[in-house]
């Protein structure tokens, strides 16, 4: 079965939730037509000049050229729209889901009962499962379609929008939230032995070290692999009391406050809003996703 096609039975099983999707059949649509509009534009300048006209490195004359308007006024806006949609619903959609889990003192006493008493345990890790495919087949979606860009173009272009998008954090595989789900998942899976066996939300998933240092490793698919450090760019130790900024890097709380020149009593919150993040330099300390 094509990509295409399956996505779209994907998400048509997702249409009581009303996510956001990678327009994945439009935007080949717009694929298609550039494509077409090249040739009748080559034919007819074909048709003007006697000489053979073979402008591509790949002797085609149904090559779309390098840019044009169709799809930089077109496909790259529309996709970073889709995806930023796609992203943003996924963050909102896992931090609702992770602070019912991760509630502490008496609200997580609360909560536990609440949801003991109306069964919504396996809801709750089913709506993580659901969330887990979401991030995995959309990340696949957005990889397909610049594939396809850069095959009908014969050009990178499809990939350079790729690591812009990675750079302004729009990368849902970089969602700090999708690391917490990880984090989630193997705490979780070591009291497997205590009953909880619902709770696989990912395959392949483990805490690995390298060189003596941490990292999460999952594999979310045959071509989808996440490696997420867990060392302090800091301190340069394990990463404890973690807080992600919205840039995706990871610190310890105190040395994050050390670096916004705040104390741990006052947070990150009050940190300056033009204080930088230590590792990219992005005015986003007192950004925090969790």
């Amino acid at each position: 079965m094509k990509f295409c096609k399956k996505y779209q039975e994907y998400m048509q099983t997702q249409d009581q939730k009303k996510l956001p999707a990678v327009g994945f059949k439009n935007l080949k649509k717009i694929l298609k037509r550039c494509r077409t509009d090249t040739i009748l534009s080559q034919n007819s300048r074909r048709s003007q000049s006697p000489s053979p006209l073979n402008d591509s490195p790949h002797g085609s004359s149904a090559i779309c050229p390098h840019h044009c308007a169709v799809c930089d006024g077109t496909f790259f806006p529309s996709l970073f729209k889709e995806m930023s949609e796609v992203v943003g619903c996924f963050n909102k959609r896992a931090q609702k889901l992770l602070d019912v889990h991760l509630a502490t003192g008496f609200r997580k006493y609360y909560v536990w009962c609440k949801d003991k008493l109306q069964g919504k345990h396996g809801a709750l890790v089913k709506e993580g499962k659901d969330l887990v495919s979401y991030a995995i087949i959309n990340a696949i979606a957005m990889r397909k379609i610049l594939k396809k860009y850069d095959k009908i173009h014969y050009s990178k272009h499809g990939q350079a929008f790729r690591s812009q998008v990675q750079s302004m954090h729009m990368d849902i595989l970089q969602s700090p939230w999708l690391c917490e789900l990880i984090a989630f998942h193997i705490n979780l899976r070591e009291r497997k032995g205590k009953g909880i066996r619902s709770s696989e939300l990912f395959e392949g998933c483990s805490l690995v070290f390298n060189e003596g240092k941490p990292s999460l490793s999952c594999e979310l698919s045959d071509t989808l692999k996440l490696e997420i450090g867990l060392t302090c760019s800091i301190c340069l130790d394990t990463v404890f009391d973690s807080v992600a900024l919205t840039c995706g890097h990871i610190f310890c709380y105190m040395c994050a406050c050390k670096s916004g020149s705040v104390t741990i009593v006052d947070g990150l919150k009050a940190a300056e809003p033009t204080s930088k993040c230590p590792l990219c330099r992005e005015a986003c300390l007192n950004n925090l996703c969790y």
